[in-house]
């Protein structure tokens, strides 16, 4: 399945390059506003040990890990939402992502301008966010004016239930609240409110991009953050993305890993940064294996194997019969597929079975 991922910040954050590090595509890294104009997109593996245990057992040909895409944005500046700076095409781009990653500039380096003149990331969060606010709210109210009509007749229930879910998002939207505040409980608003992509209702990851002396602990910015966020239930990564490109550029992996022991650091920020983004979208990992390709497919949390085979093709899941399904541990304890299925360690799971992270799973099916 496609992930995309968006990287929103200020001008002169440290967005591009942040993407520059976890991207195999280059983005300008310029010291000017919108130096961004048109959104950078690159891919980047997910990290994970397990497939590379794999690997080394199976021995395979090829080797496809999970991928997030990655979207460099364009810098927003107050206004936004009215179409100051880019606004308008910032906007459009973030429409499309899965999740955002704000970041936010955490370090002090005159020679970096900001574009508001002093560093304050708490209140380049709030800028942000209130850009995004507005746009949210724009968009609630241009579709309360269209549907409200419908439902005030009474006749069209969708139009009624349409208008409960907006009027929900105004209230929260009016107070100053991100769309993401508002749960609903049944399936239905929950479609309902998807259909309406608004901006403020997708998962984000706070990036406190720091110098390289407080990439292990932070500084006193990150601590303004935290507390800024702590009521949003938002997830944090601090780390210097200078520093990361830097490290990026190092030939040897002992050459990295004795540079970021130095630092304080067991593994890389750009490393913590993906795996959390895939979290962030609640996702998760199951593997095919065999002598020609050993592959890691990305599914989300709670999908069911039928689901799960839609991933590698639609017809795995219109015409899916069963799966034939191992557990890592169970793999790597038994050595091969033949010996798992020898100890009764290979499950054959029907329509029903909740794919779990890790799996090793075999899709029979008939279309």
């Amino acid at each position: 399945m496609s992930v995309k991922c968006g990287i929103v910040g200020l001008p002169n954050v440290g967005k591009s390059t942040l993407f520059n590090c976890i991207s195999s595509a280059k983005a300008e890294a310029a010291n000017f506003p919108f130096c961004t104009i048109n959104p950078q997109i690159g891919f980047t593996s997910v990290p994970d040990k397990r497939l590379e245990t794999l690997v080394e057992m199976v021995h395979p040909r090829n080797v496809v890990p999970a991928t997030v895409e990655i979207v460099d944005i364009a810098g927003l500046v107050k206004g936004a939402s009215k179409g100051e700076g880019l606004g308008n095409q910032f906007l459009a781009n973030i429409r499309e992502t899965d999740a955002i990653l704000h970041v936010l500039r955490c370090f002090d380096n005159p020679n970096i301008t900001h574009v508001d003149g002093t560093i304050d990331p708490v209140r380049d969060k709030e800028i942000i966010d209130t850009e995004l606010q507005l746009k949210d709210l724009e968009t609630v109210e241009n579709r309360l004016a269209k549907v409200g009509k419908q439902a005030k007749m009474g006749a069209d229930k969708e139009a009624q239930k349409m208008c409960n879910v907006l009027e929900r998002y105004k209230a929260v939207l009016e107070k100053g609240q991100n769309a993401r505040s508002v749960s609903f409980d049944n399936k239905e608003d929950i479609k309902l409110a998807k259909s309406l992509y608004l901006l403020t209702a997708k998962p984000v990851m706070y990036v406190c991009n720091v110098d390289e002396s407080s990439a292990a602990v932070g500084n006193a910015y990150v601590d303004a953050v935290r507390n800024a966020v702590k009521d949003e239930g938002a997830e944090i990564l601090v780390l210097a993305a200078k520093t990361e490109s830097d490290i990026a550029e190092m030939e040897s992996f002992e050459d990295r890993q004795m540079f970021l022991q130095d630092l304080g650091l067991e593994e890389s920020g750009i490393v913590r940064l993906v795996q959390s983004a895939y979290r962030l979208l609640g996702l998760q990992t199951y593997f095919t294996q065999g002598e020609p390709e050993v592959r890691a497919w990305t599914c989300k949390i709670g999908d069911k194997a039928p689901q799960a085979a839609g991933v590698i093709h639609s017809d795995f899941e219109r015409g899916f019969i069963r799966a034939e399904v191992i557990k890592f541990d169970d793999f790597v304890k038994y050595g091969s597929e033949a010996a798992c299925r020898a100890a009764g360690k290979l499950a054959t799971e029907g329509k029903e079975y909740v794919v779990q992270d890790g799996d090793i799973m075999h899709f029979l099916f008939n279309v």
